[in-house]
């Protein structure tokens, strides 16, 4: 039978060569060592030239030259793979990139070695071993003071890395309080960048930075008290007084409308700023800042968020997001309530929202068997319980507190304006009950004196409310 020949034998030359390739690979990838080393080396010799005669001022002219560009940033992809990233650590670019960064004035190369040092420090092992160079966290911070916002978005993307992996978190929150004008570049960057990508992740940072730890927060939260505005030269920069909050609610303005996601953290953290009385006096001490923070969480609830015939899947999204600017218009009016723009009468569309908030929440957690047909729209709420829970309770609390604030004057006001029902009413006892018995009997007795005749109907479909009034 005829068959194919067999192929010859590999001379050793070609086994030599196959076991130099197999050495010649990073870990159990197929990029090259040689290659690596060979564009780290172009990179060294391009930020260090030995025959520079112009000496820091060809610095200043520096702009990477497009073959480097391209073959570094190959290897910021490579980067993201756990061995390539290994064995940059062990050839220790985070020292050769502290060099770069600290003697280059090219921004795209700055970005790009933040970045590559961003998708290292994914990693545990290198995470902890940057994290521990004193020398390389002080570089790396210093890029906050960065004009450039691809430079400020990698650096701002390593920080949250770094800050998210709980062995070194504590070690970058002392750095970082060790230099008070990170603050000041912060907020810089929050009150006037228009970089969507750039506003999100650095509000990531200080949400992160605040559930972390409540005394740099309270410390943040109360600069630009001790020098009055009037005593700042507006021409100058350096003389700027920043306050967080307004920051905090200029960059929710800007991202507001582009990226849901970055509005939830910038909500968030005005939600953690309530959680401590200081922070809270952050935002109402002066009546601008208070009167700012509640008109645009006012519109935000009234206006945008839950609204008739949004899709269900729309409220899914908006859950985390209306829980915590419920939170912090609850807080304000627990803290300001005598405020004139935080009048009873000027929240009656906030009785609208939050009846429709938990009346969203009754029937779409209804279970699918008793949908009546309306199973697929319902967004996927599993694993989702937490959120939803929360959601009810602030919903809920706040709601109590606005009908216990209501009087005979406001309830007629309400009644008359289409605020108050008894679709509503019905809607908020049936939220409010049992938890909140003592608000809802309270109200009803404010009903029964306006309109007996609706106050009766709640009561026969309430049976628990029959002996209130």
């Amino acid at each position: 039978m005829d068959r194919n020949p067999s192929p010859p034998p590999r001379s050793r030359e070609e086994e030599e060569d196959e076991e130099v390739a197999r050495g010649d690979c990073v870990g159990g990838t197929v990029y090259s060592k040689h290659w690596l080393f060979g564009v780290l080396s172009g990179l060294i010799q391009a930020v260090n030239p030995e025959d520079s005669k112009e000496g820091s001022d060809e610095e200043e002219k520096l702009e990477l030259d497009d073959a480097l560009e391209n073959d570094i940033c190959r290897i910021w992809d490579m980067s993201m793979d756990e061995d390539v990233a290994l064995f940059l650590q062990e050839f220790n670019t985070p020292g050769i990139f502290m060099g770069v960064l600290a003697k280059s004035k090219c921004s795209r190369l700055r970005e790009i070695c933040v970045g590559i040092l961003g998708n290292m420090a994914c990693f545990q092992e290198i995470c902890v071993s940057i994290s521990k160079d004193r020398n390389l966290g002080q570089v790396l911070l210093h890029c906050l003071y960065d004009s450039d916002p691809p430079t400020l978005l990698e650096i701002s993307r390593l920080l949250l890395t770094c800050l998210s992996h709980t062995e070194v978190a504590s070690v970058w929150i002392e750095r970082i309080q060790e230099y008070p004008s990170i603050y000041d570049s912060i907020c810089f960057i929050m009150s006037s960048s228009t970089n969507v990508d750039l506003l999100v992740k650095i509000g990531e940072v200080v949400d992160k930075l605040f559930d972390l730890d409540e005394a740099l927060m309270l410390e943040w939260a109360g600069k630009g008290k001790a020098r009055p505005l009037a005593h700042a030269q507006p021409d100058s920069e350096e003389q700027q007084v920043y306050r967080l909050v307004p920051c905090v609610l200029e960059a929710a303005k800007q991202v507001r409308s582009e990226n849901l996601d970055g509005l939830d953290v910038y909500m968030h953290i005005l939600q953690l700023l309530t959680t401590a009385d200081d922070g809270i006096q952050a935002i109402v001490e002066c009546p601008d800042t208070g009167k700012d923070t509640w008109s645009l969480l006012f519109d935000l609830v009234c206006h945008e968020f839950c609204q008739s015939g949004d899709p269900p899947v729309i409220f899914h999204e908006q859950k985390t997001v209306l829980a915590s600017a419920l939170s912090v218009m609850s807080a304000l009016c627990a803290a300001q309530g005598d405020r004139d723009y935080l009048k009873i009468e000027k929240a009656f569309p906030l009785i609208d929202s939050l009846t429709r908030v938990l009346e969203m929440l009754q029937r779409y957690q209804k279970k699918p068997e008793n949908s009546n047909g309306d199973g697929a729209e319902r967004p996927d709420l599993k694993g989702d319980d937490v959120h939803w829970d929360i959601l009810k309770d602030i919903s809920c609390e706040f709601l109590s507190n606005i009908l216990q604030a209501l009087t005979k004057e406001t309830v007629a006001q309400a009644l008359k304006e289409g605020h108050l029902n008894q679709h509503k009413c019905s809607c908020a006892f049936k939220n409010l009950l049992p938890s909140y018995s003592p608000v809802v009997e309270d109200f009803l007795k404010v009903l029964h004196d306006v309109d007996k005749t609706l106050a009766d109907e709640l009561k026969k479909s309430f049976p628990s409310l029959k002996d209130s009034t």
